[in-house]
């Protein structure tokens, strides 16, 4: 066999030159890409640091405000429990002699704020356990089931399974 005479075999086609809708379509992906990019950077420096700054003043105001809460409950239980002291006036004779007379020592019922704290809260939510809430014990009357009933449902369904066959009977029939 002799390779050196390439005119028996087969024409080849030409070869194309530059492909210019390519490389347009091409960049313009890439420059999407790099716009996404500079987007999502732009959101990660700028954006996310305000809304992560936001959230822990949300947090601390939060926790303020449960703080002040905790002590009203301590100061509400603790003037609910504790009696105000109320010394009543007594037929007392006054003494016109001055005399050394001992202070005495009064016992405190003092108790750790945390445990009054705990205690108000309890009895708060007890109190709540002895309100009625009112509750609904009807359905609501919404939805697509509650418009049309079951029967509506069913012809609906139907329909769309007819709509299916013929769509696929269109698409397989043979065009003129």
């Amino acid at each position: 066999m002799y390779e050196g005479d390439s005119s028996n075999l087969e024409p080849q086609p030409p070869e194309e030159s530059s492909n210019r809708t390519f490389l347009i379509a091409a960049g313009i992906l890439g420059g999407i890409v790099l716009l996404s990019i500079a987007c999502l950077a732009g959101y990660a420096l700028l954006i996310l640091p305000g809304q992560q700054k936001a959230g822990q003043q949300a947090a601390s105001a939060n926790a303020t405000q449960n703080s002040l809460v905790a002590q009203g409950l301590t100061a509400t239980f603790q003037a609910v429990t504790f009696p105000t002291a109320t010394v009543t006036p007594s037929q007392t004779p006054v003494v016109a002699q001055a005399s050394d007379t001992p202070i005495p020592i009064t016992p405190t019922n003092t108790q750790d704020p945390a445990t009054a704290t705990v205690a108000a809260a309890l009895t708060l939510a007890a109190q709540a356990q002895l309100t009625h809430v009112p509750t609904s014990t009807a359905l609501p009357g919404t939805g697509i089931g509650d418009q049309y009933g079951a029967p509506g449902l069913v012809i609906a369904g139907i329909a769309l399974v007819a709509v299916i066959f013929l769509a696929r009977r269109l698409r397989a029939a043979p065009t003129k």
